[in-house]
Order: structure tokens, then sequence, then C-alpha cells
């Protein structure tokens, strides 16, 4: 056995050594019967300090103690039927308040490991709730009849009531709670699920409604039996805000996509009624404009030596407008026909498509000092042959026509990086330019920046150039500055 084993055995001798000291000293002055209370405190102390059964131990020596010093005849253990009487009640009377004692120690015991084990807990709750405080989510905790227990800073912040104001309250009162569905639906999903989650409606200290996202988890006992609810409550007042927002945005743009569909609709109606009035017109104009032509052409050459010099001039008048008129509806009947006729979509090399077109403005630039400058090579685009070549002899004819001022007129030709997903090509001059402020007006049918008797055309050319540009999902721009020449852009989608 252990020094450690052999303690509370030492303690036993120990207490009944001092109780057997005291017991003779006090025999000394005269208190013969105080021995017995005093080896009962030891044996009392040893059951205390040293347990049941260095206890035993302490009430054994106590009886030899009592029957060789206090018990007749003294110093000698001598047991007669009396002094076995006295030294039962003795031993019985020192059991029994032993085994007080002794219950006594391990009932004090239970509840020192009770308090320490509840002093654990406490402290692991409170670094629990302390935790939950740093978050700034709203987290209560309700009894099954709907009653708060516990409300941290996240809550406190949201709905601007303290714990100490908030706990104790029931929480749907308080918090005035508007739910999706009754009550009674939401409480029976809880208890049969275990947890709920949804949208609810509060309302805040200062009386301002809040939406939160709310989640519910049911806290139940070993044996099964709900005891508790935590309520955790997110702020989404603001988003659910965006979202009525939003979905009000959309509901508006619905309409007016509904609102546009319709006039493009009758937009589109009405340009084809245009385009077939204009198409008609132009038609029916042919007939009598080329007779109208030809009896002034064979007025000129039959009534020219009869005629002064002022009816020449009127004849020939008549006879260049005529001629002017046909050109500008030949012009306005290609413009109608580009948006009637069906294109016709084909792998479309923009190079050779280009030198067709240097081939046709040869005869316009015979003698004149032109520096054509290329970018090669030009991409290829899926188009229409016949369009994309309209658009690009009406680009090139431009700066043809409008370089003819200068004694060294400057054209190139070429791409340049666009997006992704475009090409974009350019015809660039150092022509007569224009200004910008005016760029708005360039593609308008029959509109001019330039006075006729300077710069012969119809006004239509750009416009057909944006018409059949814009029939291939692209679109047509342009830069420039007066006297200092000007480009013109198209982009069309790669291939």
């Amino acid at each position: 056995m252990s020094v450690r084993a052999l303690r509370p055995y030492g303690l036993a001798l120990l207490a009944i050594a001092v109780a057997l000291g005291l017991g003779l000293a006090a025999e000394r002055v005269g208190l013969e019967d105080i021995y017995r209370p005093l080896f009962i405190i030891a044996i009392i102390a040893t059951v205390w300090y040293g347990g049941p059964r260095p206890g035993v131990a302490a009430v054994v020596a106590g009886a030899l103690c009592v029957d060789y010093f206090f018990t007749p005849p003294r110093y000698a253990l001598s047991f007669e039927r009396q002094d076995f009487a006295n030294i039962g009640v003795f031993v019985v009377f020192a059991l029994v308040i032993g085994g007080f004692a002794a219950r006594r120690r391990r009932v004090e015991r239970d509840v020192h490991g009770a308090l320490d084990n509840l002093k654990k807990e406490v402290a692991v709750r409170t670094r629990q709730a302390g935790l939950l405080d740093l978050t700034h989510d709203s987290i209560l905790v309700r009894d099954l009849n709907d009653v708060i227990t516990y409300w941290n800073r996240g809550a406190e912040e949201l709905m601007g009531w303290t714990a100490e104001q908030a706990v104790g309250k029931r929480a749907h009162e308080l918090l005035r709670t508007v739910f999706p569905r009754p009550f009674d639906e939401i409480h029976a999903e809880l208890l049969r699920t275990g947890r709920w989650d949804g949208e609810l409606t509060k309302t805040t200290a200062d009386g301002k409604q809040v939406v939160v996202a709310s989640r519910w988890s049911l806290q139940r006992d070993p044996d099964g039996r709900p005891l508790a609810i935590l309520d955790t409550n997110n702020d989404i007042t603001e988003r659910r805000r965006r979202e009525d927002d939003i979905r009000r945005l959309n509901a508006q743009l619905e309409r007016r996509s509904q609102e546009l569909e319709a006039s493009n609709k009758e937009l589109e109606a009405s340009n084809k009624e245009l385009e077939a009035f204009a198409y008609s017109a132009s038609h029916d104009l042919r007939a009598p404009l080329r007779h109208v032509a030809a009896y002034a052409e064979l007025l000129q050459k039959t009534a020219a030596s009869v005629l002064d010099e002022r009816s020449r001039r009127y004849v020939s008048n008549v006879l260049e407008s005529a001629k002017k008129m046909g050109a500008l509806i030949d012009d306005l009947l290609a413009f109608s026909r580009i948006g009637r006729v069906e294109t016709r979509m084909t792998l479309v090399s923009l190079g050779d498509v280009l030198r067709e077109v240097l081939r046709d403005v040869e005869r316009e630039t015979a003698g004149r000092d032109i520096a054509w400058k290329v970018g090669a090579p030009l991409p290829s685009v899926h188009g229409d042959r016949s369009m994309l070549r309209l658009a690009l002899s009406n680009l090139v004819s431009n700066a043809v026509k409008f370089t003819r001022t200068r004694p060294h007129a400057e054209i190139e030709i070429g791409c340049r990086n666009g997006p992704s997903e475009d090409v974009v090509m350019f015809v660039r001059d150092n022509g007569v330019g224009f200004d910008m402020k005016y760029a708005n007006k360039l593609f308008g049918v029959f509109q001019r920046l330039h006075l006729p008797e300077d710069f012969e055309g119809t006004g239509i050319g750009l416009a057909t150039v944006q018409r059949i540009i814009a029939r291939h999902s692209g679109r047509v721009w342009a830069e420039g500055v007066v006297d200092g020449g000007a480009t013109f852009y198209f982009s069309l989608p790669k291939p």
C-alpha cells in the first residue's frame, strides 16, 4: 500500500491520540465525562476528511482507548458484560454519527462537483453567447410559449430593443410579426421537421417595418421533447426593395417593348407603303420624263438654226434638267429596290469587289493625279455581293468626286481593328471634307452638304450605303474636317 493510501489511517490515529490526550487532561481538571464527545468528534473528523474505512479504524481505536484509559479497571483491557454494553453503545453511536458525517461529506462533495460543472457550463455558455454577440445576424431564443429567453447584440441593432427590454416578452407580440401564412401551420411544420425558414415582416422599436429572412431551429431534450426555438434573422429589406424595383422596371420594359414592337410594325408597314409608293412613282415618272428628254433633244437638233441664243439655252437647260431628274429617279428606284430585294448571302471577298470598283472608276479618273493606297489583304465577309459592290462603289465615287479640286488627290482604302466580332472597312480622302456638326445629315435621303453647282449628285448615294450595311447587320459612320478630307467607315460581322 502506498504512503498516500496510508495517510487517512494516520489521520485516524492522530485524531484518536488528540482526543485521548484532551480527555486525560480534562479528567485531571475534574471534567471526567468529556472524553466521550472528544472521541466522537475525532471519529467524525476522521470520517469527514479520511473516509469510511479510516473512520472504522478510528472507532476501533477509540473503543480500545476508552476501555483501557477510562473504564475500570483502568489501564487494563478487561471486558465484562457491562463493559461490552458501554463499548457497544459507544461504537454504535460513533458509527451512526460517522455514517451521517460520511453521507454529508459525500453530499457536499457532490454539491461541489455539481457547482464546478455548473461553473464550467456557465463559462461555456458565456463564451458561446459572446460569440453570438459578435455576429451581425439577429439571433434570439424563445421557449414554446414564444417567450424570449436570449437576445443577442445583432437583434438589438436590428430591432432596437436591448436584451433587458426584450427578454421575458412574447416575441411575436413585441415585434408585431407578419407571417406569410397562418402561424399554427408554421408551428406545426416546425414541430414536425425541426426547422422552418421563410420571409417575415417585423416592426422595430422606432416603428419601422423590416423584411427578414428568418430561420427557426427546434431544440429537443434527450427524450425528444421540444425545449426551445433558435430564431435567426437576416435583414433583407434593401434587397427586397431592389427586387421590387427590378420587377417594376421589368414590367415597364415589357410594356415599352410591346409598344416599341407595335411601333416597329407600324413603321415597317409605313416604310413598305412608302417604298412601294416611291417605286411606283419613280417607275411611272420615267416614261413621261423620257419623252420630255427625247423631245428636248430633237428640238435642240432640228431647231437650233432658227432659235436665238436665249432659246437654245432654255432648251439646253430643259435637256440637262431632264437628265438630272432621270438620274435622280434611277437612284431613287435603286434605293427603294434595296429594301424590297431579298439578300443572297455568300462569302464575299472585299478585295475582289474593290478591284472591280476601281476598274469602273478608271474612266472618271482619267488624266487626274490620284495616289491610291489600298491596304492588303482585305478580308472576306458574308453578304450580298451586288449590294456590297454598290455600297463600296458609292463610297469610292464620293472620294473621287470630292477630291476633284485637289491638284494631287490621295485616296486610301483599307481595314482597321474593330470589335472582335466586326470587320471595319474605311475609305479616306484628302478632299473638301465636311463640318462634323452636320454629320447626322450625311446619310439622309436627298441630304447634301455642298452646292449642286460645285459637286454633282442626287443626295441618295450615302443613304443607299447606309441601307445596304444595315441589311447586313452593320453600321456606317463618318469623320471629316472642312477642307481637310473625310473618312467613311462601315462595319460588317465577321464570317
